[in-house]
């Protein structure tokens, strides 16, 4: 039998602080009324959008016939050899599946990226084998877009008609769903429009990849049912009510951080997931929560977290957490969903829109629609493998080296500010620069968060434009070793993944967000350079 669904506050002082916030959530009746969809609970500002975004609360039912429609396909897939599957998805669409199947351990390929060398890897296995899952809520999300172009012309290259290899997950009437009937591809699963991405785990687009790759769907449900009769309840002991008092109790006294580390669960991957929940949920309005993964308990950031953050554990309580959260993945799904809708009501904003997110998309299809993707860009200077581009007048003159350009870049920070790396690189075969999140964070003592371009900007993008506007942002860019059309489309993947990085750095210097770009020429050799520069700082904790 599964373990509970559970949370302990352990930190004595914050269970006290949100003690009355459950009593009044309690006396409010927002754990009924939010079981039962009521649209009102956020205001009438929010009233329209909550209107259509609350059927989450009863995906574990309404998901139930999927799960035999999905195994009949893989049945059928498997029957005719094809167990290779790869996602094509962002943000909602690619980070559920992603930690359902980490968890469950079974096989499933990723792109949530646009860099070229990470799609030709997932173009160089078997195709004889394979079964693309084209996923995308819009139908019009231009990552995925490209790579059902990419593999549609390598499927036909290869012999293989692409109809009978594709699988759409998409809402009723997207542009997508048109594409697909007419093209006839080999099935189309239409979710529930009134659930929005970031709250889809528990729908098609979180049990159509996953249950294809051969997770256990069905018990993921099951176990989201049975947390739903505690999260329903209008009782001080509703563990949802108990964590959302807890995250707005702490963001009134100025912990607007939560750091999350696993210390146990058995899960993987799942702060990746509540990152994006969390930080798209809540950052907006120039307030919100702002999502910190970190490596272990003992990394920098959650072991040595200050007064504007507070600790989970994700699994069980560790002393250096101040709160916890326990219990299978999909009771943990529901709990947290539920939480960041209650604690968005605390908190004063609305946990369903996302106002911030379509201006770094805009300013990338700007610079892709420019003759050449833009004017060329000169770096301030050159260090080896490494190009530094500075956006704002913060690069005094003198600098001569990256080590330089870090220091004057991170001296830029405010006082309990944050420190957001974005690479837009190869997650596979450039893994070795999520290490500068941790050497950054031990050096700064700030806390860093660490995303991976553009799969970040349907996640913490949000936070970054219109949540506490006290962030800085190390963007990494790297020259692909060789790039890829996309078909029917006037760019390659190295151009979308160049405007993404360019337009989502002009919003943050356009909103007075200090942005230091670092272009490694050389992949291989710039990261080792890059990790070399951050290494040769000394600690700037405590300098002015």
């Amino acid at each position: 039998m599964a373990a509970e669904t559970s949370v302990d506050i352990s930190d004595q002082s914050l269970a006290g602080e949100a003690r009355p916030l459950v009593e009044r959530l309690t006396a409010d009746q927002v754990a009924g009324k939010l079981a039962a969809q009521d649209p009102t609970l956020w205001g009438p500002a929010a009233e329209q959008e909550a209107a259509i975004r609350l059927a989450w609360t009863a995906l574990h039912e309404t998901s139930r016939p999927l799960v035999a429609e999905i195994e009949a396909l893989r049945a059928d897939l498997q029957s005719e050899g094809l167990d290779r599957i790869v996602l094509a998805g962002m943000g909602g669409s690619s980070l559920a599946p992603e930690v359902i199947t980490a968890t469950a351990g079974v096989p499933l390929i990723v792109l949530d990226t646009t860099d070229p060398g990470q799609v030709a890897d997932a173009l160089s296995g078997d195709l004889s084998r394979t079964v693309l899952i084209v996923s995308s809520k819009s139908g019009t999300t231009v990552e995925t877009d490209s790579h059902r172009r990419v593999f549609e012309r390598a499927f036909s290259a290869n012999g293989i008609d692409p109809v009978t290899r594709i699988i759409v997950v998409t809402d009723p009437g997207s542009p997508l769903e048109t594409t697909a009937r007419e093209a006839g591809y080999r099935k189309v699963f239409t979710a529930d429009p009134n659930v929005g991405g970031r709250y889809s785990a528990l729908s098609a687009f979180g049990l159509v990849p996953a249950g294809l790759a051969g997770a256990d769907i069905a018990t993921l449900l099951d176990d989201a049912a049975a947390v739903f009769e505690k999260l329903r309840v209008d009782e001080p002991d509703n563990p949802g009510l108990q964590l959302a008092a807890a995250l707005a109790a702490a963001h009134d006294k100025g912990a607007e951080k939560v750091v999350f580390a696993d210390t146990g669960s058995g899960i993987h991957g799942f702060g990746d997931w509540v990152e994006q929940l969390i930080a798209e949920s809540t950052g907006k309005e120039g307030t919100g929560l702002l999502p910190v993964v970190v490596e272990n308990p003992d990394a920098p950031g959650f072991a040595d977290a200050g007064d504007d953050a507070t600790t989970v554990a994700v699994g069980p309580a560790h002393s250096a957490a101040q709160l916890s959260t326990a219990g299978p993945l999909g009771g943990l799904f529901l709990l947290w969903e539920f939480a960041t809708a209650v604690a968005g009501r605390l908190i004063g904003i609305n946990p369903f829109d996302q106002p911030d997110v379509e201006a770094a998309k805009q300013a990338a299809r700007s610079l892709l629609d420019s003759p050449a993707g833009g004017p060329p860009l000169t770096p301030v200077l050159v260090d080896g493998p490494i190009e530094v581009h500075a956006s704002g007048n913060w690069l005094s003159a003198g600098v001569a080296t990256v080590s330089d350009a870090l220091r004057a870049f991170l001296a830029t920070a405010p006082e309990k500010g944050y420190l957001a790396i974005h690479a837009y690189l190869d997650r596979l075969e450039d893994a070795s620069a999520a290490l500068l999140r941790s050497e950054l964070a031990r050096r700064t003592g700030l806390q860093t968060t660490f995303g991976w371009g553009p799969r970040f900007l349907h996640s913490t993008g949000q936070y970054h434009k219109g949540g506490h506007q006290n962030g800085i942002f190390l963007q990494i860019t790297g020259e692909p070793e060789q790039d890829l059309e996309v078909p029917d489309r006037p760019y390659t993947l190295g151009g979308l993944q160049r405007a993404q990085a360019l337009g989502d750095g002009q919003v943050l210097s356009n909103r007075h967000r200090p942005v230091l770009r670092l272009h490694l020429t050389d992949r291989s050799a710039g990261l080792v350079e890059l990790v070399k520069a951050v290494q040769s700082l000394r600690s700037l904790k405590g300098e002015a």
